[in-house]
């Protein structure tokens, strides 16, 4: 079976490092001139994965904007999820679950189970309570060819004080809650060929040297990067942010590109694409 870090690695060679978060805000729906519910949810997703199929190689669903639509937006979001799959995009689950081991494993069950009808590439996950609650969804992710990106400096500034905080105890004391993340998560890849299955998110608003990580760990973890667009981040920027790392960057871009309608996104994801090429990220 093909891994998750080969299968990523493939897809950023081939088709560059962009990220489309398909995030069905109230907002958007309306701009779009859709309803706020799961048919107008539908619409809009659909839409989204058919633009970024010509252009990209990856998508990242926001699962709360479906689940706020309860069970008719979850059997959207199945849809949409089996719809990406299928044209041959990596799907990201924005899922962020994290909790004691027996109900992570669960999580994991849901999102990374071949068949399933939530079944993706890969999804978010928190650490919280440890990298090692997160040993089942890892060795489900290994199994199953599947990946995880785990929380680590995240771009909403509100979780700074958090990630930032020193370890007093355990293998990485004395280093930031962050950066021993990216270490634990190192050590899960170590064995790797290229890229690991285990990746992290880094926000690309967020220094990586004010969190005590150098890029040089990250050489096989794939990087998750929230922030471009409206956050601030420019895709020119990447190998300024990431450095030697630049190669398993995985640029995620949303609103900026979700504003430009459905007629407008395929002309938005190429223009973007092409910046990341001008800059040398792929």
């Amino acid at each position: 079976m093909i891994g998750f870090g080969d299968r990523l690695a493939s897809t950023l060679a081939d088709r560059g490092p962009l990220c489309l978060g398909i995030d069905p805000h109230a907002f958007l729906l309306a701009d779009w001139g859709l309803s706020d519910d799961a048919t107008g949810v539908r619409e809009f997703a659909l839409r989204s994965v058919d633009a970024a199929a010509a252009v990209i190689g990856i998508v990242k669903p926001q699962v709360a904007f479906f689940e706020r639509h309860g069970a008719a937006g979850y059997a959207v979001l199945e849809e949409v999820l089996a719809r990406a799959r299928a044209a041959g995009l990596l799907v990201i689950a924005d899922v962020k679950r994290g909790d004691v081991g027996s109900t992570v494993a669960a999580y994991g069950e849901a999102w990374l189970t071949p068949g399933g009808s939530l079944e993706a590439d890969a999804m978010t996950i928190v650490a919280y309570q440890g990298l090692s609650s997160l040993d089942d969804p890892v060795a489900r992710a290994d199994a199953n060819g599947k990946g995880l990106f785990v929380l680590a400096a995240t771009s909403n500034p509100e979780a700074a004080a958090t990630q930032t905080a020193r370890l007093g105890s355990g293998e990485f004391a004395g280093r930031s809650v962050a950066a021993g993340i990216v270490s634990g998560v190192e050590k899960l890849n170590s064995s790797a060929g290229a890229v690991g299955s285990v990746g992290v998110v880094l926000g690309a608003t967020v220094r990586l040297d004010d969190y005590g990580i150098d890029a040089v760990q990250l050489r096989k973890t794939p990087i998750l990067a929230p922030g471009f667009g409206e956050q601030g981040a420019r895709i020119a920027d990447l190998p300024a942010l990431f450095g030697s790392a630049t190669g398993n960057v995985i640029a995620n871009v949303g609103r900026s590109v979700l504003r430009a309608g459905a007629s407008g996104m395929r002309d938005e994801l190429i223009s973007l694409a092409h910046e990341a090429r001008q800059a040398g990220a792929r």
